[in-house]
């Protein structure tokens, strides 16, 4: 089974313009994200699926791999998919999807995300959740939230708290949603080939489209956290956090 990854890159957009061109500590966000996803031993390789020629002068300039797709695709998720398509893989391998903006997204992550491919032939879809530590996240909607069941199967994301404990806290975690996601090349097809689904549009939440069709998306809670970079003012946390954890590329 091959595992490749694949970051889905532009550069337009509405609340940080050229976000994956951002320096961070000197070098720009895409390459941070495709240096740490390049340390996960399951990863055979990491390309950047875009559309725009700054962000592949910028990735060429480090060594990394792109792959120009068209400027109409509707999410990140058709850019990987239609990137995914070009590196004939077979059906069954293992196409990991990291944004852009996670710089800090730790290798060990990827490793137990694809783990489950390997333990059992029924799933097609996982992603990670992180159990909250920053209690402004339980309430923040840009904090997307996760439920699960017992066999680790996603049973509802929510930009809402969940679960909400009626009588307050009662000692209960809540999981924060990564967003990192692996699929077989044969479901990611089937994906991207679905319908925008009611609770997805509520949301805004692409996520809930799979289980909308009735799909089981496997959930890898994980250790290592992965904040994003939404706006120009995060920058400096991140960076605070590199030095602060001694990271390298």
């Amino acid at each position: 089974m091959r595992v490749v990854v694949i970051i889905p890159s532009r550069h337009g957009s509405t609340r940080f313009e050229g976000k994956p061109l951002a320096a961070i500590c000197g070098k720009p966000m895409i390459q941070w994200v495709c240096r740490r996803a390049m340390k996960a031993r399951c990863i055979e390789s990491v390309h950047v699926a875009t559309d725009d020629g700054r962000i592949r002068d910028a990735v060429n300039a480090f060594g990394g791999n792109v792959i120009m797709t068209s400027s109409t695709c509707r999410s990140g998720t058709d850019r990987v998919a239609e990137a995914a398509c070009r590196l004939g893989l077979d059906m069954g391998d293992v196409v990991v999807n990291i944004q852009g903006d996670q710089p800090l997204v730790d290798p060990r992550c990827l490793d137990a995300l694809v783990q489950p491919f390997h333990e059992d032939p029924a799933v097609k879809m996982s992603t990670l959740a992180f159990a909250i530590v920053d209690a402004r996240e339980i309430t923040d909607p840009k904090d997307v939230k996760v439920t699960f069941d017992n066999n680790m199967d996603a049973l509802y994301f929510s930009r809402a708290t969940i679960p909400h404990g009626r009588d307050g806290f009662v000692g209960f975690d809540t999981y924060k949603h990564l967003g990192v996601y692996a699929y077989t090349l044969e479901f990611l097809e089937c994906f991207t080939s679905l319908a925008p689904g009611r609770l997805e549009n509520v949301e805004k939440l692409e996520q809930l489209r799979a289980m909308e069709y009735g799909h089981r998306i496997r959930i890898v809670v994980t250790p290592y956290d992965s904040p994003e970079v939404d706006l120009p003012v995060d920058i400096q946390r991140i960076e605070e956090k590199i030095r602060a954890l001694g990271v390298s590329e």
